[in-house]
């Protein structure tokens, strides 16, 4: 499912990077369509793709470019389980690195990789369609491998360039009931949460809580070995985190059956988030992605207060450098790719500008001048780093 033709990105690329530079944002993260730059393993077209980061640069917004953001060309067959996976990837980099060389220097070169590894492997719903805890396995070693690839052919490419990883976060609440089994569910989803970036970072060994676990579904001794061998700095983390989506919680229902609760998260949770991953990788952070959904003023007072967590989370000298709000205008759910319905049924509103459903016209809301605002007061909203 691509996003940017869903909402006529491609067609409008410069009337959006118009308004992205209306708010005066210094910087960007923005994906690139792997599957139109090189439509073959031989053939590369760099057309559309130059165009839109040239008009960024022209406009000064420096791109934080998404080399993969879920999706690989159709002619990988099997997607990130193809043997060659993490070379092609690489290669891609490579490319990409050397074209834009001293142009570009921050570089995320995969989204959500344990989200990946869960829509692709876990639940089926993404190519190569895996429904299993060892598919979920099975696609993230390579996907994870991928990543220390890319961050090595764009650091020798040139050595200003800056890795920004970016991985979804989950605060889990404690169960209800707080019984042994779902306090042990809970226990392993927490450890999974940071699953990936514990793989490229080389933390992965005989002491991981899910050392044991990854060898009974799949995992080879040799690529753990490898990961632990080939390990990797973060330069800066991204962390995606949403009020609604990212705190969980098990309970068990009346009927005896165990759910998965999604209560609405406050700054506590961003808080929190941010802090856990402080402690554990420490290196510069930043909000990756963040939105509030439905009403304005729903996402309006979301946008309010993320940013308090973020300002108090710089006075304790948490170091949070920088704040994304996305998407940038109303995005299409997923679901719309298991439907047969009209893509207006799936329209989400949590951007800055609303979609026209008919027309998929961009129309400002409040936030478009409250993040604007943002922007302009510099650290006076979100406060000095603490040292």
């Amino acid at each position: 499912m691509d996003e940017y033709e869903l909402t006529d990105h491609y067609a409008r690329y410069r009337q959006d990077i118009d308004l992205m530079a209306s708010l005066q944002v210094p910087c960007a993260r923005y994906g690139v369509p792997w599957h139109l730059i090189q439509p073959t393993a031989t053939t590369w077209d760099w057309d559309w793709s130059e165009r839109a980061i040239d008009y960024l640069l022209e406009r000064g917004i420096d791109p934080i470019l998404d080399l993969v953001h879920y999706g690989v060309p159709s002619w990988i067959e099997g997607a990130f389980i193809h043997p060659d996976y993490a070379q092609r990837v690489a290669e891609f980099a490579h490319h990409f690195g050397e074209k834009f060389k001293g142009r570009i220097h921050w570089w995320t070169p995969l989204n959500e990789p344990r989200i990946t590894a869960w829509f692709c492997g876990k639940t089926g719903t993404w190519p190569p369609n895996r429904k299993s805890w060892h598919g979920f396995v099975e696609v993230l070693l390579p996907v994870c491998r991928g990543i220390v690839e890319c961050s090595r052919v764009l650091g020798r490419v040139d050595a200003e360039n800056v890795m920004c990883h970016v991985d979804a976060a989950n605060n889990w609440l404690a169960p209800v009931p707080d019984e042994p089994f779902l306090h042990e569910l809970t226990q392993f989803r927490e450890a999974l949460v940071f699953l990936a970036l514990d793989l490229v970072t080389g933390r992965v060994d005989e002491e991981h809580a899910l050392y044991a676990w990854l060898l009974r579904h799949g995992a080879p001794q040799s690529t753990l070995d490898w990961f632990h061998e080939n390990a990797i700095d973060l330069d800066v983390l991204g962390v995606n985190a949403y009020p609604m989506l990212s705190q969980k919680q098990y309970v068990r229902t009346a009927a005896g059956r165990v759910r998965i609760r999604f209560p609405y998260g406050g700054a506590p949770m961003l808080e929190r988030i941010l802090e856990n991953y402080s402690h554990r990788y420490r290196c510069p952070l930043i909000v990756a992605e963040t939105a509030g959904r439905g009403r304005v003023s729903r996402r309006l007072k979301w946008l309010h207060d993320s940013t308090i967590g973020v300002k108090n989370l710089r006075e304790r000298g948490v170091p949070v450098v920088g704040y994304t709000w996305w998407p940038m205008f109303d995005l299409v759910s997923w679901a719309y790719r298991q439907s047969r319905a009209p893509l207006q049924h799936f329209l989400v509103p949590m951007g800055l500008w609303e979609l026209d459903c008919a027309t998929l016209d961009r129309h400002p809301t409040a936030l478009v001048q409250a993040y604007r605002e943002l922007v302009q007061s510099g650290t006076s909203a979100v406060g000095e780093l603490a040292h």
